[in-house]
């Protein structure tokens, strides 16, 4: 399995705000409000948030992903790595030749899961993927386009971390482990997901 994600968190959606008023509750950060501040702690917030994303499986500002298959995991229905899932814009089957066919919407649904949206066909199973082909599912995963919109454990979480990498930065002891106020925080949230495509297996 492929998965892209094509377009990223907006810089005006991120709690730049809340996670300067944290720091300096903690941390007596007092610094100048000006555009470098802002995009650092920017930057501390989007390392945080792509760590919660990869603990949890679970994505939290809307943005579009796209997963390539080499072949359906299971033509009874396709499970996606990501949650919640908003929409699925697209599928593709690709021959391995250079032909692509668009499979119309009414031949497939979207499940909408907290844990494991899936994709199941409309008839008995999904369409066949040739041997060299593949399978493209272009989708649109999160819950919400602000802030507001994360559930307040997983943005307390972000807030805590992003504020761990601003006090070790220079070091990189932080991120190879979360502390345990993060991890206590997101633990409900963390879910055993499977892999889509040929040859995966379930993980944490």
């Amino acid at each position: 399995m492929m998965l892209i994600e094509e377009t990223a968190p907006a810089a005006e959606a991120l709690p730049v705000a809340a996670l300067r008023g944290h720091l300096r509750l903690a941390q007596g950060f007092d610094g100048p409000d000006d555009a470098a501040e802002a995009t650092a702690l920017a930057g501390f917030l989007r390392a945080a948030i792509a760590t919660i994303e990869g603990r949890t499986g679970k994505v939290l500002l809307k943005r579009r992903f796209r997963m390539q298959l080499d072949d359906w995991r299971d033509r009874l229905g396709q499970s996606l790595p990501l949650a919640p899932v908003h929409s699925v814009e697209r599928i593709e089957i690709d021959d391995g030749a250079g032909t692509v066919t668009v499979l119309p919407a009414e031949s497939w649904r979207l499940v909408r899961d907290a844990q494991r949206p899936i994709i199941l066909p409309a008839g008995v199973i999904l369409p066949n993927v040739p041997r060299l082909g593949f399978v493209t599912v272009t989708f649109t995963a999160g819950f919400g386009d602000s802030w507001a919109d994360v559930p307040a454990d997983l943005a307390q979480a972000v807030i805590l971390l992003a504020a761990r990498y601003y006090d070790d930065r220079g070091g990189d002891s932080a991120r190879h482990a979360l502390p345990f106020g993060v991890s206590a925080l997101i633990e409900k949230w963390r879910a055993v997901r499977t892999l889509a495509g040929r040859g995966s297996r379930e993980w944490r």
